[in-house]
């Protein structure tokens, strides 16, 4: 069956779906660009790359949908689009007969991202990873690489551990999660689209083979950036002939990374 005849298809009847969704979830149909009828490979583990600087927030890597199927976006620190603002993640859900991607967003609060479990203080509500304090980001150590010598602005809190690491909201094996009244008005909130180097970034992975679940058997080759022009170096530097291993710094799905537990939660 060709692929993007069937996508439109689902895209149309999610339409027709969002009509009859709770008033969050309604409202949300504005940021659904695309909706699947096969669930979302588990989230695969990788390891945080060093925090490359104060200013920097964390967002995590999350399975996206191509023509090709599934592929993986890699998680990348990234300077927020205006100081105060927090990342609220997409996620999958399921509405109707379909799976729906719910794109994420900026705002002075984290909204609802499906209560999937993204790991590096995105337990499944909230974020655990830091605050903003008088203009400054104040990075959670527990749950962030950091290198104190380059950020100062940190703080030590435990996060309780959680290894769920299905990717998706609802339907056959889906997380049954429902948003809070928290929740719900974060996404009332001023909202902002995901900055520029967020979309070209996933874009760029939709075109490399090596990011599709089909491919690497849900492992893919660039789990994780330490920034966003980390991408455009290493495909630099693999076209001039150099090192073709992995991207970033940030492969490493056997665990969490030696000398605290940052591991995927």
């Amino acid at each position: 069956m060709n692929t993007m005849k069937t996508l439109r298809t689902l895209v149309l009847a999610a339409a027709a779906v969002a009509a009859t969704l709770p008033a969050i979830q309604a409202h949300a149909s504005v940021a659904i660009a695309i909706s699947v009828g096969t669930a979302p490979p588990v989230l695969p583990v990788y390891t945080q790359p060093m925090c490359p600087g104060a200013g920097y927030l964390w967002t995590p890597g999350y399975w996206s949908w191509g023509p090709a199927g599934y592929y993986w976006v890699p998680g990348v620190w990234v300077r927020p689009p205006a100081v105060g603002m927090l990342w609220t993640p997409g996620y999958w859900g399921w509405r109707g007969n379909a799976y729906l991607w719910n794109a994420g967003y900026w705002g002075p609060h984290v909204g609802f991202y499906g209560g999937v479990n993204y790991g590096y203080g995105y337990t499944g509500i909230g974020y655990e990873g830091g605050y903003w304090r008088n203009g400054a980001f104040a990075y959670n150590r527990a749950v962030n690489n950091i290198d104190v010598r380059r950020v100062t602005n940190v703080y030590n809190r435990t996060v309780v551990v959680n290894n769920n690491r299905v990717s998706y909201n609802g339907g056959r094996g889906g997380l049954n999660v429902r948003p809070s009244e928290r929740e719900r008005a974060a996404f009332n909130e001023h909202r902002v689209e995901p900055t520029h180097g967020q979309v070209m970034r996933e874009q760029a992975m939709r075109n490399d083979r090596n990011q599709l679940a089909s491919y690497n058997n849900g492992q893919p080759r660039t789990m994780a950036l330490s920034h966003e022009d980390a991408q455009r170096m290493a495909q630099q530097q693999r076209s001039n002939g150099g090192n073709r291993g992995p991207q970033g710094g940030g492969q490493a799905p056997q665990g969490n990374r030696g000398g605290g537990d940052r591991g995927r939660r």
